[in-house]
């Protein structure tokens, strides 16, 4: 048999049956005989026949998939969170499909729109870190697709959202780096516009002013979360008057830079410069030194967004939107460690 996919017709062609027998046969259906049975099933294993998903959840009004949309799939933060989004969704019979953004505003729409056209059940997306406009998700509301955001989010009133604990999470970064001995305390924020920027540089002012630190704006910088530009935005806070002895990152990739220009500076991290990072990726425990960072529960997001996703894709009745906020952990190591 030299087809690359065989379908129910082409098994009820061969054995001169109609497609529903073939197709209940396939079920061990009770009024299909065994003898039957048995010689469906075996052509089945010789064709090597497998069912279409997609055609079976058309039949069904269902395809038991879900639509992934993420920044990117390198870092471990949004791998690990796929991670436990497909655990999730494995576990109750459903498949995920992952689109990458590449953090770009464009690319997410399209993939919305080729997921859409896909017929996914649901749609789990973190926004791309230059959106600034959300008018795409009106369509999500118009065809009635359930829709969970997390980590970088918009429009939580409508759709439901998994968060961590920006404020509380950055306000601890800020009274760590404090205990530690530093004064002049930077943030490298992200692009305005997303609201993990927002959220992070709230709880770095809010510790500085626990630790009767005054805020300082030529110590707050953003850049696009790109490596290129998180160092042109460390050597800009290293070029300036009175520079900073503590550097507090949106992320742990704009921290990773910032150190690689420290060092070519010939500045000592802790000792002159202390570091912290937001996500804790795996190269936080292998840079030298290592890099104190704010953990997220990468797998439990993931199994927590699918959640809210199912139980919306299999309620009979509209369910209001929910915001879950999860606890991140503050992990010191040796770049903040003065102590």
């Amino acid at each position: 048999m030299s087809r690359k996919r065989v379908s129910l017709k082409d098994m009820a062609n061969e054995l001169g049956v109609s497609i529903s027998t073939v197709s209940r046969a396939l079920k061990d259906h009770y009024d299909i005989s065994p003898e039957l049975t048995e010689k469906v099933k075996n052509l089945a294993k010789a064709w090597n026949y497998r069912p279409n998903p997609f055609a079976v959840g058309l039949l069904k009004h269902r395809t038991k998939t879900i639509g992934v949309i993420v920044p990117d799939i390198v870092t471990h933060f949004f791998s690990s969170i796929i991670s436990g989004i497909e655990s999730g969704a494995k576990e109750q019979g459903y498949h995920i499909i992952i689109s990458s953004s590449q953090e770009s505003h464009i690319k997410s729409r399209e993939s919305l729109q080729n997921l859409l056209d896909l017929r996914v059940d649901g749609l789990i997306v973190c926004l791309a870190q230059d959106t600034h406009d959300y008018s795409d998700f009106d369509l999500i509301q118009s065809s009635e697709v359930p829709l969970v955001f997390f980590d970088r989010v918009c429009r939580t009133t409508e759709f439901s959202s998994v968060v961590i604990n920006n404020i509380e999470a950055a306000r601890d970064l800020t009274v760590h780096l404090f205990e530690n001995g530093y004064r002049a305390i930077a943030h490298i924020a992200g692009p305005e516009n997303i609201n993990i920027s927002r959220e992070r540089i709230m709880g770095y002012k809010k510790g500085l002013k626990e630790c009767g630190l005054t805020f300082k704006p030529e110590f707050l910088v953003h850049c696009d979360l790109s490596i290129a530009q998180s160092a042109l935005v460390a050597e800009q806070l290293m070029s300036q008057p009175e520079i900073p002895d503590a550097i507090f990152g949106v992320n742990d990739t704009v921290i990773f830079s910032a150190m690689k220009v420290l060092k070519s500076k010939g500045l000592k991290v802790p000792q002159d410069v202390g570091l912290v990072g937001f996500t804790d990726e795996f190269h936080a425990t292998v840079v030298e030194p290592t890099l104190t960072a704010i953990a997220h529960p990468t797998f439990e997001i993931g199994r927590e967004a699918v959640g809210l996703l199912l139980d919306e894709i299999t309620s009979t009745i509209p369910k209001p939107a929910k915001q879950v906020v999860m606890k991140a952990r503050l992990m010191v190591r040796e770049s903040s460690n003065r102590k």
